[in-house]
């Protein structure tokens, strides 16, 4: 990969020790209008004797008491905002039909589209570029941050949203793009479309995200689109995209825009680990005042590590996501992250990218993985043996026909299916 350039130098290449100091005066900041706000967070503050300014530091963050996503749901829809000079709102979906709503001030919107440019930056994208936006448009915030930050780099930000598949490659054909924004499994979907059109994909690079990749499905992409294919990471209840993400020059992993976001890694009971050792990821809004949250726990499980060494981005840096905390499948005792599993099927050249994970849990509990080959002869014996290896449990292999696990046309590809009772989520199953 190359280098690209840093979008805002004084916050992205500064020294780490001036950051800190940065961090420090932003976290002092949130603590206040938190305690003035009164609420939740601030009588939590007061519960853990945080009573001013002067109580809070960066070294001892870890004292200072967690938000959740169940705290949110509680206080649904508004019981976190603490400012009412509110632009917008964004949501997530939430199971059980409690939605995550998340109120955005002007100012919150301009730190959306800063980080978001930053990201676009990183991955090579230029004033010059043409981004193929093709995340959907809507309370989901993957369409508007990609067209916040893709606006403040002074790109043409093409908002095509999701779906209308044929449409997409009309234009890819007739605009030719440099840069694809979409969910990796869509990019599979329009990759296919463009092959079986006959038409050659103009992009360069591929900024990919709101669900769970590894580096096969990164090759599969790679491969189908000639480009070379990045992740990002957000979620709505911090900014949405443009949390961190991954540049051309940080060897594999997202740059955390620490700056806005102070990132922790813990575990299960709460407690920091180390650098590159799996944690839950936990973060602090230092600069948003809408809906700041103070130490979310985000459900999602990655590494951290400092910053590549002698590189003009000094920003700490997060793995790819390896699964969430609450995907984790437990089976017959053993801990399996689905992300383990595509890692061992995309490992062999003759499995398709379209999968699909099942967990019966019918009687004794078992795992199915359901995937299409047009080679299937051999394939059957070879996964289960190399699953096998990798996760310590023997999962029951099904090899289908091309096309018979369903495809995404917008959105996140669904990847795991429970089985409890009644006809099996897919086909063939027994």
């Amino acid at each position: 990969m190359g280098v690209s350039s840093l979008v805002e130098p004084d916050a992205e290449g500064v020294r780490p020790e001036v950051r800190r100091g940065v961090q420090e005066r932003r976290l002092r900041g949130l603590v206040a209008r938190l305690l003035a706000a009164g609420g939740v967070q601030a009588a939590r503050l007061r519960e853990v004797g945080v009573v001013g300014v002067g109580d809070v530091s960066v070294d001892e963050l870890w004292r200072l008491p967690f938000v959740t996503k169940q705290d949110l749901w509680e206080h649904y829809p508004t019981g976190f905002q603490v400012d009412d000079r509110i632009v917008c709102i964004h949501g997530s979906s939430g199971t059980g039909g409690r939605p995550t709503l998340v109120p955005y001030t002007a100012h919150d919107v301009d730190i959306w589209a800063s980080v978001m440019a930053r990201a676009l930056g990183g991955a090579g994208a230029t004033s010059r570029s043409l981004i193929h936006n093709a995340y959907g448009y809507g309370l989901f915030t993957g369409g508007l941050g990609v067209h916040h930050g893709g606006m403040r780099l002074g790109a043409t930000v093409l908002p095509l949203s999701g779906g209308m598949t044929e449409r997409q490659v009309r234009l890819i054909a007739d605009l030719r793009p440099d840069v694809l924004c979409c969910t990796p499994s869509y990019a599979i979907h329009l990759g296919e479309a463009l092959r079986h059109n006959g038409i050659e994909p103009s992009f360069t690079v591929g900024v990919f995200g709101a669900e769970p990749w590894t580096d096969g499905m990164r090759e599969q992409i790679q491969a189908l689109l000639n480009l070379t294919a990045l992740d990002i990471y957000g979620l709505s209840e911090i900014i949405g995209p443009g949390v961190a993400c991954e540049s051309l020059d940080s060897q594999g992993m997202l740059n955390v825009a620490e700056d806005h976001f102070l990132v922790e890694a813990v575990d299960p009971e709460g407690k920091p680990v180390p650098d590159g050792t799996p944690g839950e990821l936990v973060f602090t809004t230092l600069t948003k005042t809408g809906m700041p949250l103070l130490r979310y726990r985000t459900g999602d499980v990655a590494t951290l590590a400092p910053p590549v060494p002698d590189s003009p981005r000094t920003l700490r840096r997060m793995s790819k996501v390896l699964g969430r905390r609450d995907d984790m499948l437990i089976v017959r005792g053993v801990n399996v992250f689905p992300t383990e599993i595509e890692s061992v099927l995309l490992a062999d050249p003759r499995v398709s990218p379209h999968y699909l994970i099942v967990d019966d849990r019918r009687a004794r509990p078992e795992l199915w993985v359901v995937v299409e080959s047009p080679q299937p002869e051999g394939l059957h014996r070879n996964l289960t043996e190399a699953l096998r290896e990798r996760l310590g449990i023997t999962c029951k292999v099904l090899v289908t026909e091309p096309g018979t696990v369903p495809r995404t046309e917008t959105g996140k590809a669904r990847r795991l299916a429970r089985w409890d009772e009644g006809r099996p989520p897919i086909a063939g199953l027994t």
